[in-house]
């Protein structure tokens, strides 16, 4: 869009002109993929890469949200520190620990812990939280009320302690948003950019919201609370492994960038690292 009597269009105006006026350009799917390098042999590297091209090809910022690890424990251990603190010691599929503080109404004896503790491992070993969380409900109301509890807040703290590892975000280019005037031209304005590429909370936030949505979202300006910024656009499309969507990756540009374009280049970007991931 161009602006008319010196007037600079809103984030309103860019909206209506995105929904209703503008043509995608035609990208050539294959030209893309010749300059993203597919074949490396470790999922992240791809990730990467893929963050690489999407700030090559627009000239803004890359982000790509990875898949989360599913939160896959091999076998947990409660740990009596006081009356009423109990640490949870969980071990994944690669032998690394996490560890998780509980406290409790109770005061547990060791046996019951370890009690507690045999009965997740046998039960649900080699399980992700989430799935023993769906399980867990109704076999846990036939047990004795405190060691229900106990094995409940357990799969909980374990589900949010795996999480903790679990989210990562790659964003490359992040210099070029420094060469767009609309950005950093106020101190405010870059301020704002700088603590959202280093907070991080609000852009992944958008990012997995967008993950629920099926096909290229467009967030312009103020649009999202999570992105704060009139002067800012965010461009967003899921990527799949094997049918499923397992992430998002997007560009971040100015609310004037060039949207007829930045849109294939998202969309295209996102079926060719789906394909990669699902066929590596």
């Amino acid at each position: 869009p161009h602006t008319s009597a010196g007037r600079v269009p809103t984030p309103r105006g860019y909206r209506i002109f995105v929904d209703t006026l503008l043509t995608v350009q035609h990208i050539d799917e294959r030209e893309v993929e010749s300059r993203m390098c597919l074949t490396a042999p470790q999922p992240q590297k791809i990730i990467s890469n893929a963050a690489q091209m999407l700030s090559s090809l627009s000239q803004f910022a890359g982000v790509v949200l990875s898949p989360r690890r599913e939160s896959v424990f091999q076998q947990i251990e409660f740990l009596r520190l006081s009356e009423k603190r109990i640490l949870l010691v969980i071990v994944d599929p690669r032998g690394d620990v996490h560890n998780r503080l509980l406290l409790t109404d109770v005061d547990y004896t060791p046996s019951q812990l370890i009690q507690s503790a045999n009965y997740i491992n046998q039960n649900y070993g080699g399980l992700s939280f989430e799935q023993v969380r769906l399980r867990v409900s109704a076999e846990l109301r036939q047990l004795r009320d405190d060691m229900g509890r106990l094995m409940q807040a357990a799969v909980e703290a374990g589900s949010e302690a795996m999480a903790d590892q679990s989210d990562d975000m790659v964003i490359s280019g992040e210099r070029n948003l420094l060469s767009v005037a609309d950005l950093s031209s106020n101190m405010t304005s870059l301020r704002q950019m700088f603590d959202m590429f280093e907070q991080k909370t609000g852009l992944m936030q958008l990012l997995d919201f967008s993950s629920k949505a099926t096909g290229v979202q467009i967030f312009i300006g103020g649009e999202s609370n999570l992105v704060p910024m009139d002067e800012m656009s965010v461009v967003t499309a899921p990527y799949e492994v094997n049918g499923r969507i397992v992430g998002t990756l997007g560009v971040i540009g100015p609310t004037r960038m060039a949207y007829e374009r930045v849109i294939p280049i998202v969309d295209i970007t996102a079926k060719l690292l789906s394909n990669a991931l699902s066929h590596g």
